[in-house]
């Protein structure tokens, strides 16, 4: 499958694992000691399906007449078999973990899937194409149901690495780097990437196939049931959820676009193409700290730090920002773009696919309004306010104590559409677009007069394209003004 291409690398801290997988008789002492009715064991998702499903026990128990449990196998009821691996969903074998770290004092959890690795490379166990025999309760070489927990012995000292049932992981599936969505099946993987789809590990007694590959990766939802149970493991070090999930905002989708996607109709790159006229205008200048206003997804404010020490990006929401702040943290970011109609594509972006990687430690990424700008934000030898002038409500409020925030010889670049509308800025603030005594102001006029006093506008604007992709076959082309202004001596 495709969520099994790519590359992952962890490091692992020690942990301690269970020598047996759960059993039923194991399980039994959480159901006696009223697990399913005693909320603080359970998530808030695992809570309300207890709660929906009205569960005191897991779903292939039974109770006879005189309330003894019985197991419900593939065709028939049997006695429990006390001895065999407990099967239950996701959220049951979590709250079980959370009773007996209670009970315990200690961190008892499920291992996550770079755990669960661990465990099967620690026993040595090879792989399928190398088996005469499957090393465990696998591939329906033995019965058609689980067997006791302590009939397989893997190397290591450690019993069901692979087979007798599925093994629950605390880790929701998610793309390794370099995940490409297949074409033939573009809705397998992608739709499971929603931290809702937990992987599970090591097969069954029914799997066959690829489902006993060390690669093979499977996930469902946490409700779900699959022939699966669970190891425990003891450790304090904090699970780190991969978030893999694909951008499908139809206001954000486009940004990322912009920012990361190929060069349409012919045209560069905005983002950079901004960056490198700041970059260029810079060439003999300070480059200590710059602020890019309008980030959107981030490539300018990456591009700018190439060159800065330090580089911080804002915009007005956090929806926007936060694809800035993955590609920092991550160092990519996924999101889906409309083909046409209904049909979607799939897109993976890397900082290091624009030679951008080593800049993430200089650059940050806050909210912020351009109106009402908090006075931390200070001391730039570069400003950049990209398309927000026209999409605040009152830009003349910045613009006339920006000044203020720019080192002695620092440079002011704005770049902007003039397209003024009174959905973000009231007419009588606007900067152009209108007459004042029967004369036509323009935005430019206004910002040679109100930053007049204080910069000396560099050489004449230019205007840089900017394209803006909705579908694969519609675009809305921009031409933005881009002037540049030198601080004068105080």
């Amino acid at each position: 499958w495709d969520n099994e291409y790519g590359r992952h690398e962890a490091d692992v801290p020690a942990f301690k694992a269970a020598k047996y997988l759960v059993s039923n008789h194991e399980y039994l002492e959480f159901v006696e000691d009223h697990g399913y009715a005693t909320e603080n064991y359970w998530t808030e998702e695992g809570w309300n399906w207890v709660n929906y499903e009205g569960a005191s026990f897991p779903r292939f128990w039974s109770q006879d007449d005189d309330g003894n449990f019985e197991l419900r196998c593939m065709l028939q009821k049997i006695d429990m078999p006390w001895s065999w691996p407990v099967e239950v969903n996701q959220l049951e074998a979590k709250a079980f973990c959370n009773w007996r770290a209670a009970k315990t004092g200690k961190p008892v959890r499920l291992p996550t899937e770079d755990e669960w690795f661990r465990l099967r490379d620690h026993s040595g166990t090879a792989d399928v194409p190398a088996w005469k025999h499957a090393p465990g309760n696998l591939n329906l070489e033995h019965f058609a149901s689980p067997e006791p927990v302590d009939t397989h012995e893997f190397g290591g000292g450690f019993f069901d690495i692979l087979g007798n049932v599925w093994q629950h992981t605390e880790t929701p599936i998610y793309g390794f780097a370099g995940f490409e969505v297949h074409p033939l099946y573009d809705d397998f993987s992608t739709p499971t990437f929603d931290l809702k789809h937990n992987l599970i590990k090591g097969g069954s007694w029914i799997s066959t196939g690829n489902e006993l590959t060390r690669d093979g990766r499977y996930a469902f939802r946490r409700h779900f049931y699959q022939h699966a149970g669970f190891r425990t493991i003891e450790s304090a070090d904090p699970v780190n959820i991969s978030d893999d999930r694909y951008e499908t905002d139809p206001e954000i989708v486009p940004f990322c676009d912009l920012n990361y996607g190929k060069d349409h109709l012919g045209l560069a790159n905005y983002p950079a193409k901004l960056a490198a006229l700041c970059l260029e205008k810079m060439s003999d200048r300070k480059t200590g700290s710059a602020f890019n206003y309008g980030c959107n997804a981030g490539r300018t404010t990456f591009e700018l730090a190439r060159v800065f020490d330090h580089v911080t990006g804002i915009d007005f929401t956090a929806r926007i920002i936060r694809m800035g702040v993955e590609m920092k943290e991550k160092g990519y970011t996924q999101y889906t773009l409309r083909d046409e109609g209904d049909i979607v594509s799939f897109h993976q972006k890397h900082l290091d696919d624009f030679g951008l990687d080593a800049t993430r430690d200089k650059v940050d990424f806050v909210q912020g309004d351009l109106s009402n700008l908090k006075k931390i934000y200070t001391g730039y030898d570069l400003m950049v306010i990209d398309s927000m002038l026209e999409r605040t409500t009152n830009p003349a409020v910045f613009l006339e104590e920006v000044h203020q925030r720019l080192n002695p010889g620092g440079l002011l670049l704005i770049a902007s559409t003039h397209d003024w509308l009174e959905a973000f800025t009231a007419k009588e603030n606007w900067l152009g677009g209108y007459k004042e005594n029967g004369e036509n102001v323009t935005t430019l006029d206004s910002l040679q007069r109100i930053l007049g006093p204080h910069f000396r506008q560099i050489d004449s604007p230019v205007d840089v394209p900017r394209v803006i992709r909705k579908t694969r076959r519609t675009f809305d082309h921009n031409l933005v003004q881009v002037t540049f202004w030198e601080l004068l001596e105080r």
